[in-house]
């Protein structure tokens, strides 16, 4: 699992996540892995995954493809994005968007948070998508990562600085998330 985080704050937004891949009981941790970074930058959004380790490749190599017309300008285009995304996981990956017979949608089993000049944002297994005001964080380490930035944000001046501390504390009391950490930011287009 991993921890991922987005914060805005003033004229910046940001993104930053661990960079452990657990599989089970086995951990890989960033230096015995060629690509322990977890944020994806497609076009202009960087772009952060939790579920599977196989998400990963597959969401991104998606996401390239013109076909797909991936846009992320705002949450309603997010939405259409996502729903393109699943039929193409589902016919050309197989995907298998079996989770729980009470679901009331098919799963892409995965969840994230997003972030470009636009907003932050957060997307979930059945196509949700939410966007926020100051922050959020996805994963196994969310909670503990959301009390770190809940308790920092009137407290540091950039979105930088609150992300970091929020991975931080995540990678101290979660078990499936570890550093070092990957950031990045952008400028945003309004306040």
């Amino acid at each position: 699992m991993s921890t991922i985080v987005v914060v805005r704050k003033g004229r910046r937004a940001c993104i930053a996540a661990d960079s452990l891949t657990s599989f089970g009981d086995i951990r890989l941790a960033a230096q015995h892995d060629c690509d322990s970074d977890k944020i994806q930058t497609i076009g202009k959004t960087h772009l952060g995954l939790v579920g599977s380790a196989a998400h990963t490749l597959v969401v991104e190599n998606a996401l390239q493809k013109p076909k797909l017309a991936a846009d992320f300008s705002s949450r309603d285009q997010i939405f259409r994005t996502l729903m393109r995304l699943h039929k193409k996981l589902k016919d050309d990956y197989y995907l298998n968007p079996e989770e729980s017979e009470d679901d009331p949608y098919e799963s892409s089993r995965f969840d994230g948070v997003l972030v470009n000049r636009n907003g932050i944002f957060g997307i979930y297994a059945m196509r949700e998508v939410y966007e926020y005001q100051r922050f959020w964080a996805a994963g196994a380490g969310a909670e503990i990562a959301l009390g770190a930035m809940h308790a920092l944000y009137d407290r540091l001046d950039s979105c930088e600085e609150i992300a970091t501390a929020a991975i931080e504390a995540a990678a101290e009391f979660n078990n499936t998330t570890a550093l070092p950490l990957t950031l990045k930011s952008v400028k945003m287009k309004r306040i």
